[in-house]
């Protein structure tokens, strides 16, 4: 599942390349049918993200939401090609040249697969497969979304003594209530371990007995990671000293985590092995040497 700092990066893109302008909106699967219709035609005037949540503002009122659950994904295609998630094209990719109808909209392939939404203006295209939600909403309706997520550390107006209020009494392990998107908004499976590790916190550490400057220097760090992320495209979490090459760059991709996926590595730090368990349904990453139990 995609984490925060690629849903920023979606908001961002959709700003770009769609912002400003008329959008034709269809469903080629059928099953956004009736939301597409509300949507056609309209002009998008907004993009933002809140955690793992996009939405998308239209000059009507209405707001398209969208949450990629585990196995959705947008596509983008336009003059400079195909691309996946926001993400540049990759060096080397060929320009293509796009029909246009006579209104000057571009053309796009037909759809492969079950494309739940595409959207389609001057400049290109891109459709939607997959999502756990996709649904058009009021203002009212996204903001009683955003009312049961907690704060987001990518966001102006995120609030961390909101999640500090929560999780400073709760005897749930810190690493699970870091997954939990209505204490912190946008902390993937990834985030939890890697910021943990970076702090030197035993996961298994219930929020309640965390110190309030523990919690504050995890807010800080995660703000920091995921705002590498948006600026990166994919995550890094290893600080320079502890990778094989400190002046890499960009920096391969196996040296890019300090605990997630490595387990039974070596530590980059302690060269203790690496341990896993399964937390909150999904694995869970740490180093028994930088972060022992209580």
């Amino acid at each position: 599942m995609p984490e925060g700092h690629t849903l920023h990066r979606l908001a961002a893109h959709f700003d770009k390349t769609f912002g400003g302008g008329a959008v034709r909106v269809s469903s080629p699967q059928g099953r956004f049918a009736d939301g597409a219709s509300l949507l056609d035609g309209r002009v998008l005037t907004e993009s933002e993200a809140h955690g793992k949540h996009l939405f998308l503002g239209f000059d009507s009122g209405a707001w398209l939401r969208v949450h990629l659950g585990l196995y959705g994904a947008w596509t983008f295609g336009d003059a400079d090609g195909e691309r996946h998630l926001g993400a540049p094209r990759a060096a080397g990719a060929t320009s293509v040249e796009l029909d246009r109808d006579p209104d000057g909209f571009v053309v796009p392939p037909k759809p492969v697969g079950a494309v739940r939404a595409r959207l389609v203006n001057t400049s290109g295209w891109t459709d939607l497969r997959g999502p756990s939600a996709c649904e058009v909403v009021t203002e009212d309706e996204k903001l009683a979304v955003q009312d049961k997520l907690g704060p987001d550390p990518l966001r102006a107006d995120a609030e961390p003594d909101r999640a500090w209020a929560r999780l400073s009494r709760s005897r749930t392990t810190i690493a699970a209530l870091l997954m939990r998107q209505d204490i912190v908004a946008g902390i993937g499976n990834i985030y939890r371990a890697e910021s943990l590790f970076r702090a030197g916190i035993d996961p298994m550490t219930p929020g309640r007995e965390l110190t309030r400057a523990q919690w504050d220097a995890l807010w800080d760090d995660l703000g920091g990671l995921l705002r590498d992320g948006v600026r990166d495209g994919y995550i890094i979490t290893t600080r320079s000293e502890h990778r094989p090459d400190p002046d890499a760059h960009p920096v391969p991709r196996p040296d890019t985590l300090y605990v997630c996926y490595r387990t039974g590595d070596p530590c980059r730090v302690c060269s203790s092995p690496i341990s896993a368990t399964e937390l909150a349904g999904r694995t869970l990453y740490w180093c028994p040497g930088c972060q022992p139990a209580r």
